[in-house]
């Protein structure tokens, strides 16, 4: 698995602070796939940046932001990713959200989102190191299985049909 992390922080792209987000989400694609090829990127909360970020990812099978997804005016790392997918998968945002939830009510603030460009899924996670750590347990186990639909291969069962007979 093929997996981009992008940190999107104007501080820490600026070298004010280490980012901690990015290295907790690395260690959360580690912990369920070990032998996954991992890169990793900070750029600012600018959309030329966070544009080009993502395209210069596309093709990996994940591509996972972190930061910039509250409410500030600067957090604009869901819009940029809308219009970088083709497609809004909903229930990946809705599932880590949701899970949150019952972390901190805080989590009902989040403006995240998901989708995909051709065969790679885009996901965005918030930018604290304990929140992105918390998000890729929730994302972690579905990650596989996603990149197995996406491209056309199935469910992964023995029928190769999803179950049905």
């Amino acid at each position: 698995m093929r997996v981009a992390v992008i940190t999107i922080s104007d501080r820490a792209s600026r070298g004010e602070y280490a980012d901690h987000s990015g290295p907790a989400v690395e260690e959360g694609v580690r912990a369920f796939y070990p032998d996954a090829v991992v890169t990793r990127v900070v750029v600012p909360d600018e959309e030329r940046s966070i544009t080009a970020a993502l395209e210069a990812n596309e093709g990996a099978d994940f591509i996972i932001t972190t930061g910039g997804t509250g409410l500030s005016l600067r957090d604009i790392t869901p819009e940029v990713t809308m219009d970088f997918c083709e497609r809004g998968i909903p229930g990946i945002a809705e599932m880590i959200r949701a899970a949150s939830y019952r972390e901190t009510p805080m989590a009902v603030l989040s403006r995240a989102w998901a989708g995909s460009r051709g065969t790679t899924i885009v996901v965005n996670l918030p930018g604290s190191e304990k929140a992105a750590r918390f998000c890729m347990t929730v994302l972690g186990p579905v990650m596989e299985h996603a990149t197995r639909m996406i491209r056309g291969e199935g469910h992964g069962d023995p029928a190769g049909e999803g179950g049905r007979r």
